[in-house]
């Protein structure tokens, strides 16, 4: 054991690295689990007694100076990569930071609640968590109306009279409003909506809606007409045509579909607009008097009108997108090609 001692001791001496693998290597060699110093403290244990404290200290000054060797020469070699790096410039300015960018669903928003408060509409907000009564008893729904059903609605609490949901539309908030508010009443309701839907490319269970409702003496649906009009000439383009398509919802009566004409063929006809020439982009409608009634307001002296429309569907016709998921799956490559988008 003495003379594999001395052994190393001459090998320590002479050691030299060039490297930082190297050092670690030579540490492995040494000092590692396998190392022949480690071999030596094992092989200590069958040192006869009488010469333990001997070959102890011995064995502990070897591996000190294994230590300070491996350290020195790393320490070393890390001068000279140091010395040897290039110069930088600490007066240069610094590598430049990515700026993020509001998402596409936010820009659109906030673009749409603009354009309307141009028109006087202020903005209202309500609480996504709702009562039966505000989503659907005080807008006109029949007890036995398919939106009531488990395939429909989000049911945080079922089984009594008045039970809490997820709101399946903003229209909670107009009732709010109507509520609460003194008339008139120029409103616009933005916010995130629930339904229990099957996830599509034309289709989510969590969208945004703006919803608008304006209520006063002797509003017709020429004014509802002239809105909308407003409305998709600044959001679309000075040149954009509206059309209104009879329907049904069972808070407005007449009721509509609003279709605009396709702002990438200019009404000739393309796949976006499925050859049609229209884009269909909103409900709306006059509301019904029961409505009015629910909330207190009385339906002989005022009328009014409200509309929908999806953010996400806006979104989609402004920009060609063509997958309704891209908006929720937080892809850079999809949010980044936003970053210059006009932000109003």
């Amino acid at each position: 054991m003495k003379e594999t001692i001395e052994k190393i001791l001459a090998e320590l001496n002479e050691l030299k690295c060039s490297t930082q693998k190297e050092v670690e290597e030579a540490r492995v060699r040494f000092l590692g689990k396998k190392g022949e110093i480690t071999a030596l403290f094992e092989e200590f244990r069958t040192v006869p007694s009488e010469m333990k404290r001997e070959f102890g200290k011995t064995l502990n000054e070897l591996k000190k100076q294994a230590t300070s060797k491996i350290e020195e020469l790393k320490s070393t070699i890390t001068d000279k990569e140091t010395a040897s790096a290039p110069k930088q410039d600490l007066s240069m300015p610094g590598d430049p930071i990515a700026l993020g960018s509001r998402h596409p669903v936010s820009i659109v928003r906030q673009e749409i609640v603009d354009i309307f408060r141009k028109f006087g509409y202020d903005v209202a907000e309500g609480p996504e968590i709702e009562d039966d009564w505000h989503v659907f008893e005080a807008l006109n729904f029949p007890p036995n109306h398919p939106a009531r059903e488990m395939q429909d609605t989000f049911f945080v609490s079922n089984g009594h009279l008045n039970p809490l949901l997820l709101r399946t539309h903003t229209s909670s908030v107009q009732v709010r409003t109507m509520e609460t508010q003194p008339l008139p009443i120029r409103v616009i309701c933005p916010g995130r909506v629930f339904r229990n839907e099957a996830i599509s490319a034309r289709a989510h269970c969590i969208f945004h809606q703006v919803e608008g409702l304006y209520i006063d003496k002797n509003v017709s649906f020429a004014d509802l007409k002239q809105a909308i009009l407003l409305f998709a000439r600044e959001m679309f383009g000075a040149d954009t045509e509206i059309r209104m398509r009879p329907s049904y919802f069972p808070f407005t009566e007449p009721s509509a579909e609003v279709d605009v004409s396709c702002n990438i063929c200019k009404g000739k006809g393309c796949n976006i607009c499925k050859g049609t020439g229209w884009l269909e982009i909103m409900g709306c409608g006059m509301v019904d008097p029961n409505v009015l009634e629910a909330s207190g307001i009385d339906s002989k002296q005022y009328s009014g009108f409200a509309f929908g429309m999806g953010v996400e569907r806006i979104a989609m016709l402004k920009w060609q997108v063509n997958d309704l998921r891209h908006y929720f799956e937080n892809d850079l490559r999809f949010l980044s090609e936003f970053s210059t988008a006009t932000e109003v």
